[in-house]
């Protein structure tokens, strides 16, 4: 693991900084910065998001995770796009996958808390549901802490490996159509890209190491926020995600 990582600095360390990457840094910033400067801007996101939640989750993991991947593939390639990548099917993808998340953030908020509740760790004024609502910047509690660490491990530790897999797979059936979105809908060979993954990869790194380290204490964080960030920052967390996708690329290639 320690070799990997080196490997994977080196490569980091390795990566000039070019034309492209000052002209992709400045796109960015300037996508982001009328939600932070522009009122009537921020004033429809957040009314938009409270009205069309699924349709405002396909676009930001549609965006920000596949904006991750491109990353991933400036780091580990050197480039943002190559032929075959897809990065259209890719962003169809995480839209898909993002209203997925949306529909797991319901379900473990409103049920893991409960595990709680009959363990008798419920404050008498409050359920644990009700705690993990209450806004972290106004206030604080072990039990808020101990409810968001609750549904972050059941939320990844039922959900997380399936969302892994299915995504692997999709990833796998989208380099095999040559990144075309002809070739995305024609239909996936779920049984044959299941038989052939690298399932030595997959659990010894994807699930075993990244789901305990980094995703039990990311999503932890997640539902210490207010509800309403809670999916921008999962979205967030997918351009790390494709930087953890990268070293598992380099990995499966070593292996």
């Amino acid at each position: 693991m320690t070799k990997l990582w080196a490997k994977f600095a080196a490569q980091i360390f390795d990566v000039q900084m070019k034309k492209q990457d000052l002209i992709f840094v400045l796109a960015i910033v300037a996508f982001f910065i009328p939600f932070f400067t522009i009122d009537r801007v921020y004033d429809f996101y957040t009314t938009f998001n409270h009205d069309h939640p699924f349709i405002i989750s396909f676009i930001k993991f549609a965006l920000l995770s596949t904006l991750g991947e491109v990353i991933g593939l400036r780091i580990r390639k050197g480039k943002y796009s190559e032929p075959g990548f897809g990065i259209l099917p890719r962003a169809i993808v995480w839209g898909i996958l993002g209203v997925g998340i949306k529909i797991a953030f319901i379900i473990f908020a409103a049920g893991a808390p409960n595990i709680l509740a009959v363990l008798g760790l419920a404050f008498p004024t409050a359920k644990p549901s009700d705690i993990l609502n209450q806004n972290f910047f106004e206030t604080f509690s072990g039990l808020q802490l101990l409810t968001a660490f609750t549904v972050s491990v059941t939320m990844n530790t039922f959900f997380a490996p399936v969302f892994m897999t299915i995504h692997k797979i999709t990833d796998t059936h989208i380099l095999e159509n040559g990144g075309t979105l002809r070739g995305f809908f024609s239909p996936i060979a779920f049984g044959r890209i299941m038989q052939n993954m690298n399932w030595k990869v997959q659990w010894d790194f994807v699930f075993k190491k990244t789901i305990p380290l980094f995703w039990y204490p990311a999503h932890t964080i997640t539902f210490l926020l207010p509800s309403e960030y809670r999916i921008l920052f999962a979205a967030l967390l997918g351009i790390v995600l494709g930087v953890l996708l990268s070293i598992a690329s380099i990995k499966s290639r070593d292996a």
